[in-house]
């Protein structure tokens, strides 16, 4: 297997960011071995960045992991893009994928913004550890879990780390409804022409001048 392509920095995945590279060693400068290390930076990534939903537009910035980690929130795709950033740093192979999902819990104005309750492009990051591709998803910080009743995800470096289907009260929250695939790092334009398409009134109003409320809204 080919692992190079997920090794090297690029626009999006940019893992030759001196911030991004500093990031990496430092939460991870405890860890013996890469499992290890990947659990660090997962957890890192998941609870240090705030998921928000109202932080972002079609600039490129927005989905850029170096700039997800200077603004210290954002949604799932420079997230996700930010854990594959930080594993290259440290010589793990990684990669984002995305899948389409619905998601059953979400907030009012949220869905009225999204128009419905399905979120398409939902991202992750791929690692590749112990000879094998393991699936991660730092979206979700704990203490958004904890204001929504959410079971937070949990990872361990070896088994997949995927949205719970139900949550803590036994409600449904999320399911997975088609596989995007995977790439070494986010396809930008393919993304962005399918949200302007599905959500152009989350694409108008979300901005950097959004206060990241979205927690108070649980």
């Amino acid at each position: 297997m080919e692992l190079e392509p997920y090794l090297a920095p690029r626009e999006f995945i940019d893992s030759g960011d001196s911030g991004v590279q500093e990031f990496a060693g430092k939460v991870t400068s405890a860890a013996g071995d890469d499992v290890s290390r990947a659990v660090k930076l997962y957890y890192a990534v998941r609870d240090g960045i705030l998921y928000d939903p109202y932080y972002g537009g079609e600039a490129r910035r927005y989905f850029r992991a170096s700039d997800c980690l200077r603004a210290k929130r954002g949604f799932c795709i420079p997230k996700a893009a930010l854990l594959a950033a930080g594993a290259r740093c440290l010589g793990i192979p990684a990669r984002v994928a995305f899948a389409d999902v619905r998601n059953h819990l979400s907030t009012k104005k949220l869905l009225e913004l999204m128009g419905g309750d399905v979120f398409i492009w939902h991202s992750l990051t791929e690692l590749y550890l112990e000879g094998r591709w393991v699936k991660a998803t730092p979206a979700f910080n704990l203490s958004l879990c904890q204001r929504f009743g959410v079971h937070p995800l949990e990872f361990d470096g070896r088994r997949d780390s995927l949205f719970h289907e139900y949550d803590q009260a036994g409600r449904k929250h999320m399911e997975y409804l088609r596989e995007r695939g995977h790439y070494a790092d986010v396809p930008y334009e393919s993304i962005l022409a399918d949200l302007r398409k599905a959500y152009p009134r989350w694409m108008k109003l979300i901005s950097e001048n959004q206060d990241g409320a979205f927690a108070s809204e649980a």
